[in-house]
């Protein structure tokens, strides 16, 4: 099981990123995925959470009405479309998955998770 995570970059405050969460070694469809991201001193925060088969089920109230998560199953990959973004949306941020058929808490909690890919950075200047 492979996630690889890309598309970070440095905007200035208002513009727009997209993110992409492309996994190799599973079935995207029985899988949740979410976006979890992180600032040196804080804990990891859960982003937002799509299911492989429900669809979206969960964004953090910060980035409501911003952010919008999608997955396009027949290339296994998973987005995190980021517009209007405010300097304190940068983050180092993460995608991660766990199998949906596994009972117990699931995203947005990031110890919920069994697999994670390496970080990308997101940078928003003011």
């Amino acid at each position: 099981v492979q996630l690889q995570a890309s598309g970070g970059g440095l905007v200035h405050s208002g513009g727009s990123l997209r993110l992409s969460c492309t996994v190799t070694g599973f079935t995207l469809r029985d899988y949740v995925i979410g976006w979890f991201r992180q600032v040196p001193g804080k804990e990891r925060e859960g982003v937002s959470c799509i299911s492989g088969r429900r669809g979206p089920t969960y964004y953090v109230d910060s980035v409501k009405g911003r952010f919008t998560i999608s997955r396009d199953n027949d290339k296994n990959t998973v987005y995190l479309q980021m517009n209007n973004l405010k300097p304190e949306d940068t983050a180092v941020y993460y995608c991660a998955t766990r199998n949906a058929k596994r009972n117990g808490d699931t995203c947005p909690n990031p110890a919920s998770m069994d697999y994670w890919g390496k970080g990308t950075l997101v940078t928003v200047s003011s």
